[in-house]
């Protein structure tokens, strides 16, 4: 498996976090924002990037962001739970109302 840069932002009209590769679109992190609140719902790579770590490259800058914000997250998205499980040290940026 290759890792590939690239480059995240969050698309905030769009409710989304954005993975950009080669100036591409390459990955999506959707999510709702209430309160300081980010619920994160759904995750999605280009399948033909699929096995390159762009997911788990999307889901660690959307937490660094929130983190950086001061948010903290629900995470219903199947990926960044398994990400989360797999990283202990963000948990503590779930919310009470969240669950691992």
């Amino acid at each position: 498996m290759t890792s590939l840069a690239a480059t995240v932002r969050d698309n905030d009209a769009a409710h989304r976090y954005e993975l950009i590769l080669d100036g591409e679109l390459a990955g999506r992190l959707f999510y709702r924002a209430k309160d300081r609140v980010v619920t994160l719902i759904h995750t999605e790579i280009d399948p033909r990037l699929e096995g390159h770590g762009l997911g788990e490259q999307l889901v660690e800058a959307t937490l660094d962001d929130i983190r950086a914000r001061g948010f903290h997250i629900i995470p219903l998205c199947p990926f960044v739970v398994a990400y989360l499980r797999r990283h202990p040290e963000d948990a503590d940026l779930v919310d009470s109302r969240g669950k691992l």
